[in-house]
């Protein structure tokens, strides 16, 4: 079992929807990031994605893509995401860590030295957004072996004949794209994301988890009510990328993590 296995029977026992809060690794340097990573779960967050920085996010929105050019320009590389991850860890053994990215940083690393490096640096799963089912003996596979959730993303063009295949070798939680775009979007509606995800977990039993498109303490409450959580991603960078202080940006994620336990 992954910490996030025992995260989310944690909450299913408390009758608890989950809240997943995004930053960018790195942004906008290594220690503001980090100050804020090692806040989050005092605020709320019951698990953390942690983006690593890469110079073609073709999936994401102009918010991300800004956060991952300062992280880079201050020096942030796969290495140091994994370090970032294993500082984390010395105060904090127990909050998931999903790291989400593109596979070119991993290929380039090497597949079997990455899932080396980011097991011991206590990574609990991966989303990588450009390697499809088809691709599932690259990365999928072996991370699995490894002990690495690998986390599919599902999107309101995923219809019933394609779902299959993105739900084989999936594990850890479905993570369901509220909206057809790139992140920061558009607003996400839970009259249509209910009947989706209601589509998606008849044919699984793993949690799924909307998001895209919730910027709000409202939205992350309405989102979560028909799922089994809410992701926020580009509203929390929104406001590092402004530069308010670490204090402002974790009573932000606050009230956002509220709002999804509300639900």
């Amino acid at each position: 079992m992954t910490r996030i296995d025992a995260k989310f029977a944690e909450l299913q026992a408390a009758g608890k929807k989950a809240f997943v809060s995004y930053i960018m690794a790195g942004d906008p340097d290594y220690d503001t990031s980090l100050a804020v990573m090692k806040g989050l779960p005092e605020a709320g967050v019951d698990i953390i994605e942690l983006g690593v920085p890469f110079t073609d996010p073709m999936a994401d929105g102009p918010t991300i893509q800004l956060a991952g050019q300062r992280a880079l320009a201050a020096g942030m590389t796969l290495s140091r995401t994994l370090e970032m991850a294993t500082e984390f860890r010395k105060t904090d053994d127990t909050t998931p860590i999903v790291l989400m990215g593109y596979y070119n940083p991993i290929y380039s690393r090497g597949v079997d030295r990455f899932l080396t490096d980011a097991k011991a640096a206590g990574i609990d799963g991966l989303i990588v957004v450009d390697l499809p089912p088809e691709e599932d003996e690259e990365l999928c596979i072996p991370a699995q072996k490894a002990g690495l959730n690998f986390i599919r993303l599902a999107t309101p063009t995923t219809d019933d004949k394609r779902l299959p295949k993105v739900l084989t070798n999936t594990s850890g939680f479905v993570y369901y794209v509220s909206i057809t775009g790139i992140t920061g979007a558009a607003a996400a509606e839970a009259v249509d994301v209910a009947p989706e995800v209601a589509r998606i977990k008849a044919q699984t039993d793993l949690p799924v988890i909307v998001g895209f498109g919730i910027r709000t303490p409202e939205t992350a409450e309405t989102i979560a009510s028909v799922a089994d959580g809410a992701v926020v991603g580009s509203a929390i960078v929104g406001k590092i990328a402004d530069r308010e202080s670490v204090a402002d940006v974790l009573e932000f994620v606050r009230g956002l993590a509220a709002g999804a336990h509300r639900a």
